[in-house]
């Protein structure tokens, strides 16, 4: 069964947020949206805030999850999870991005967390 890209992408979140809970985080915000893109994830592992990307694929036919995501994406989510903080007026606490990869293939979903992950 194949799911269309959008509802995969978002079956894949709610399976993130579910596993960042069972790790003891604490979930603070979901799909924070900006001018300049989307947060998937916005997390606290004790003090510090954690911006998690979420990648779910069915297949690893392109690649896996993980490869997904380009330095141009990385530079992206650095420059939201900036705007994110001076919005939020968390300025001074520290963070982390994660990475949290969701592949559905032959079944049960394998998930993989990736803290520091850059």
């Amino acid at each position: 069964m194949t799911l269309p890209r959008k509802q995969l992408g978002r079956w894949g979140e709610d399976l993130a947020a579910a596993f960042l809970l069972r790790q003891n985080y604490r979930i603070i915000a979901r799909n924070v949206q900006t001018r300049r893109g989307e947060i998937d994830i916005v997390a606290e592992d004790g003090q510090m805030i954690v911006f998690v990307e979420v990648r779910t694929r069915s297949s690893q036919r392109f690649g896996t999850p993980a490869e997904s995501i380009t330095w141009r994406k990385r530079q992206k989510l650095r420059e939201l999870a900036l705007q994110y903080l001076q919005a939020a007026n968390e300025s001074a606490k520290t963070f982390r991005f994660d990475v949290i990869t969701v592949l559905i293939e032959g079944g049960e979903p394998r998930i993989k967390h990736f803290p520091h992950a850059f």
